[in-house]
């Protein structure tokens, strides 16, 4: 089994996924012409960047082999690695869990276990 990437979606943007059948991605994705994911690894400094204090959001865990060609591994401007980005919408079917992401005491964003 190949290892998931992860994106974190507002919980009114998942609505809509799940009503349509695939997530179309967030004003920011639509803006650059991919949807934004982060592999484990990436997961807690892309949410201290992109999302910081931001409630209601919801962790998708999805399976890149069921993504095929649509799929990238890119450099994401000043930040080291490459990074998963979709080009396309992200099918239901290719989604492995839904987890909400809440935040903690502190202001920063509890994940689950096996999150780095």
């Amino acid at each position: 089994m190949t290892q998931p990437i992860y994106t974190m979606v507002r919980v009114a943007d998942w609505r809509l996924a799940e009503a349509a059948g695939a997530y179309h991605g967030s004003a920011d994705d639509r803006r650059d012409g991919f949807l934004h994911f982060s592999s484990a690894a990436q997961l807690r400094a892309s949410a201290a960047k992109h999302r910081a204090s931001e409630r209601d959001l919801l962790l998708v865990e999805a399976d890149p082999a069921a993504l095929g060609e649509a799929l990238r591994w890119e450099p994401a401007g000043s930040r080291p690695g490459l990074f998963p980005h979709l080009y396309g919408a992200l099918p239901l079917s290719a989604v492995r869990t839904v987890t909400p992401l809440p935040l903690g005491a502190d202001g920063t964003h509890v994940f689950p276990a096996g999150i780095d």
